[in-house]
């Protein structure tokens, strides 16, 4: 095996091992403030006579349906500032986490809020059945500020509705990003009839709180998911350079742009992708870079899955594009140990191709297992050949559908062989390894089980699951 070459000129290089015990930052602090302010909430609910209130049905009912309200509220803000783009935020959770957390807050505020919905309906029928029908328009609709926030709320019910799985399942993800952008729209209607009747609103600190929290709020995700993007596509100046076919339904487009080494970008990260050639371009797509970034040049890869996907391999040179990121973790920052095994499926080849290219690791440390179904799919196949001569990268290409849907192993492997048994048979040293593994949900999912068994520790595992 030949030698490693350092990398070439205008080429950032990619971080060693970390030494050292876990490092902290601001980031570290998002989760105990969460928490506070959950604290904070349920504190003002029972400084305005909360617990005192759960003396007669009634009262009850409304106080709990108060108390669920507030704190539904408080939730939905904290998923948004999950996913606003924070970038010390991004760097430090990575994506894949950010995007789980914000899934079961959102699930934890929408239970909440459809408690508080419920047990103010419940209240006003009690209190006249004869006229229930009178009672729910007078609260649904003609009460202050109700109208909008049962609009509000109905825009929210169709978000979290989309983004259970079997709909997501049968939603293009250019129809899925479009509806749950009206989360914002929903959040905002919701917000005028919490300050008109809410009591916990009415003192000037409480006030100050929730006041602070909206804005925040949204001023993180303007100046992150809109102004700070904006100003970066227009100082780099990224336009398609060229777009070449790498398999049946399989492409990549190389950009070009001005000072893109400030960007700071690793391989193994994502940008969300806008292409400017005609309608569809405000919806954005984000697609992993599959080459190491150079300071005026990058890559991505991309199998045609829908719209905006068929759109870019048609895209001309020339084409200007937005670009939002970089983000996600599947970086050799995250590295602990020397030796690394990297593990994909499908198009999840392309950041391990980039990680390739430029981690520093000496001949024999780096291995690959490499799956896909046939032979015309294994995108990349003489570039890895040459990376892995060059650099002595341990290579195994792995074609063939999987034998089992909980299995990662191909159907010529025997079915008597454990998914773990074979991990540690074809890298007996795995425990010792940093393993990074990118490919579809399910198939992730038994690499994950078969590299704990293989005694894999959880710190040791970086993922990236392609899906949305």
């Amino acid at each position: 095996m030949t030698t490693y070459r350092a990398p070439a000129v205008g080429r950032r290089k990619s971080p060693g091992p970390r030494r050292g015990g876990p490092r902290f930052g601001l980031a570290d602090l998002l989760g105990p403030a969460a928490i506070a302010s959950v604290v904070f909430v349920v504190g003002l609910w029972i400084r305005n006579q909360g617990l005192a209130s759960l003396t007669t049905v009634d009262s009850a009912i409304g106080s709990l349906g108060l108390l669920t309200g507030l704190v539904s509220a408080d939730l939905m803000l904290l998923q948004v500032v999950l996913l606003a783009r924070i970038p010390w935020v991004e760097r430090s959770w990575g994506h894949d986490v950010l995007t789980r957390r914000h899934r079961w807050i959102g699930f934890a505020s929408f239970w909440l809020m459809t408690a508080h919905v419920v047990l103010f309906a419940v209240q006003r029928v009690t209190r006249d059945p004869a006229a229930a029908l009178d009672e729910l328009w007078t609260l649904f609709v003609t009460d202050a500020w109700m109208l909008f926030a049962t609009v509000g709320t109905i825009l929210l019910i169709m978000v979290v509705v989309t983004s259970m799985r079997a709909a997501r399942r049968r939603l293009r993800y250019e129809s899925w990003h479009l509806l749950h952008l009206y989360a914002y729209l929903g959040i905002a209607f919701t917000f005028p009839h919490m300050l008109q009747d809410g009591a916990d609103f009415h003192e000037p600190w409480a006030r100050t709180y929730w006041w602070t929290l909206y804005l925040f709020a949204a001023g993180v995700t303007v100046v992150y998911r809109l102004a700070y993007p904006a100003w970066r596509s227009l100082h780099h100046r990224l336009r398609v350079a060229e777009v070449r076919t790498e398999a049946p339904g399989t492409f990549s487009v190389t950009l070009r742009g001005h000072r893109l080494d400030r960007l700071r970008t690793e391989s193994g990260q994502f940008f969300i992708w806008r292409f400017l050639d005609g309608p569809g371009w405000s919806r954005g797509n984000p697609y992993t870079l599959s080459a190491a970034p150079t300071a005026d040049s990058l890559r991505i890869t991309i199998k045609i899955a829908g719209d905006g996907s068929e759109r870019a391999a048609r895209l001309a040179p020339g084409t200007r594009v937005l670009i939002e990121g970089p983000y996600g973790t599947l970086t050799a920052r995250q590295r602990r140990r020397p030796r690394m095994l990297m593990i994909a499926a499908g198009i999840g080849i392309t950041p391990m191709r980039a990680l390739l290219e430029d981690t520093p690791y000496a001949p024999g440390e780096a291995t690959l297992l490499y799956r896909y179904t046939e032979a015309e799919h294994a995108v990349f196949a003489s570039e890895l050949r040459e990376i892995a001569q060059r650099r002595g990268v341990r290579m195994h290409f792995m074609p063939g559908p999987r034998r089992a849907d909980a299995s990662w192993l191909p159907a010529g492997v025997g079915r008597h062989t454990d998914d773990a048994e074979a991990l540690r048979t074809l890298v007996p040293d795995i425990a010792d390894r940093d393993v990074y593994v990118c490919g579809p949900p399910a198939w992730l999912s038994a690499v994950r089980k078969a590299t704990g068994r293989a005694g894999v520790h959880r710190d040791d595992l970086h993922t990236e699951e392609f899906a949305w």
